[in-house]
């Protein structure tokens, strides 16, 4: 939580930032129910740091019905949007801690006249996702991408914005066996 703070206080004013997925607390499946207590503390901290500036990140939240990865997306000090991940890493065994949220929940929304959407991680993986965000101006991808896809990670964000014709926003986490690509991606 320090050094997401301190970076986004070392960011302009009006600036985007998309931190890496999960960043708060990693996937630390042993401790679900710490790591969502702990959304509810730094949510209103990183609320009061989004006064100025857009803030997207994904944080792990207790619903009802399960456990979800939810991507948040603070603005103006408030939550403007959020969805939780739809496509979960079964690989990884995502799937057997985290509920899967719904894919009508991936939308495009606006900030300032930005026409924004979110692929969390994985979901990069899956065309039709990238056709329910068409018309995007942005679109940021908050990961934890594993090194040894390195080459697919770097081909389906570039493909991405060559295909929408958008700017993707990309942010993985500098753990050893990750990626630690995060960028701004061109049409």
């Amino acid at each position: 939580m320090k050094t997401l703070l301190s970076l986004i206080d070392e960011t302009p004013e009006e600036a985007i930032i998309v931190a890496p997925e999960v960043c708060l607390t990693n996937f630390d499946y042993d401790s679900f129910d710490k790591a969502a207590n702990f959304t509810k503390i730094a949510l209103p901290i990183l609320l009061k740091r989004s006064e100025n500036k857009t803030i997207i990140l994904t944080v792990i939240e207790r619903r009802a019905d399960g456990v979800y990865n939810v991507a948040k997306v603070l603005h103006k000090g408030r939550v403007v949007h959020e969805q939780a991940k739809a496509y979960l890493f079964k690989f990884g065994g995502e799937h057997d801690y985290f509920s899967a949220g719904s894919s009508d929940e991936i939308v495009l929304f606006e900030i300032d006249g930005i026409k924004m959407g979110i692929m969390i991680c994985f979901e990069l993986r899956f065309k039709k996702l990238w056709q329910k965000l068409e018309g995007a101006d942005i679109i940021a991808v908050p990961s934890q991408w594993g090194k040894i896809r390195t080459q697919n990670f770097l081909s389906l964000t570039n493909a991405l914005a060559i295909m929408n014709q958008c700017y993707v926003m990309t942010s993985d986490t500098s753990n050893s066996d990750m990626t630690g690509m995060s960028g701004i991606i061109s049409p």
